[in-house]
């Protein structure tokens, strides 16, 4: 495992990815009754994989990422080669149509939203970004001059700008004074100390303490760092996102599945029917492929707006 984490970070991997990893490889192990990978070959990846797929009923994605798990492990940890997994049985993969709010939903939605729940809400509905990527955003990644946003080390590696809405342009600088005065506190105490992303600490020693480095959405607490000895203040979790989001939409009576990615899915969806080119959408959401950002076509053209309905067009008695 020491070995496994050497090779993630050197490859930059997030700790999310070097987490589902640790976890998949541990699951083969395990069910190899606790022998040396390098004793098992293809055909003990096969097993294990099927018995995913036969008996813990696992989605094609689950599978794949522990897949992917065991590949890195083989061919970058233990420099074994695996050869073709011929008695591999994928599980096919199946359509995947995202929930998305219509406009009066959306509306109704942010009526319930208040305060930093509501700036972060409207940032991933009104710029289509992710929710990590939200929570991690820095104090210079919002440029109000060009409004504009940096998203900066995302999921799949490439930095991109996608546009910063204008509702939010006034709270948000509302929102980064105050986030000023708690840094300036924290300076005051002798604290201030950000986390950098790989080794910048070393390249600029003062970044760690300077406000545009600070995280845009900072956690109310600090905790100390014992690896480095200063006390740092970090981002605020996901998970409070995702548990306002899901209070504000009951409360809006929206009973379909709303979570902060169904804000990046509207997102998508809508500027797709207000007539933006798809390519441009594809740049914003920061897809590899054109075809991840086609399945939002489907929904505009599989919605009950695009077909009549047989039933519509009977002569009312």
């Amino acid at each position: 495992m020491d070995q496994l984490h050497f090779c993630l970070a050197r490859r930059h991997y997030s700790p999310r990815t070097e987490k589902a990893y640790r976890y998949w490889i541990k699951q083969y192990i395990f069910f190899h009754n606790k022998r040396h990978p390098l004793e098992l070959n293809a055909d003990h990846i096969s097993l294990f994989l099927n018995h995913l797929a036969a008996e813990r009923h696992v989605s094609a994605s689950t599978q794949t990422q522990a897949l992917n798990a065991l590949v890195f492990l083989y061919k970058q940890v233990l420099n074994k080669d695996l050869g073709d997994l011929e008695q591999l049985q994928r599980i096919q993969r199946k359509e995947f149509l995202p929930a998305v709010l219509s406009e009066s939903e959306a509306q109704r939605l942010f009526e319930q939203l208040t305060g930093v729940p509501w700036i972060m809400g409207m940032l991933m509905y009104g710029s289509g970004i992710r929710v990590n990527e939200t929570v991690t955003l820095r104090v210079m990644d919002i440029d109000f001059d060009y409004r504009c946003i940096m998203i900066r080390s995302p999921k799949g590696g490439r930095d991109r700008v996608t546009v910063l809405p204008e509702v939010v342009i006034e709270p948000l600088k509302r929102h980064i004074k105050q986030v000023k005065a708690i840094h300036d506190n924290d300076l005051a105490n002798g604290a201030g100390y950000t986390k950098l992303p790989n080794a910048l600490h070393r390249k600029y020693p003062n970044a760690e303490r300077s406000f545009g480095w600070q995280f845009l959405f900072p956690s109310s607490a600090t905790r100390l760092d014992r690896t480095f000895k200063v006390v740092r203040r970090w981002h605020t979790s996901a998970s409070t996102l995702q548990k306002a989001i899901k209070q504000a939409a009951t409360r809006a009576h929206i009973y379909k599945k709303t979570t902060p990615h169904t804000l990046r899915h509207s997102f998508a969806t809508h500027c797709l029917a207000a007539g933006m080119d798809i390519r441009t959408i594809q740049e914003l959401l920061g897809h590899k492929d054109v075809k991840t950002t086609q399945i939002y076509t489907h929904i505009l053209k599989k919605g009950g707006l695009a077909v009549v309905s047989p039933a519509d067009r009977l002569k009312k008695k």
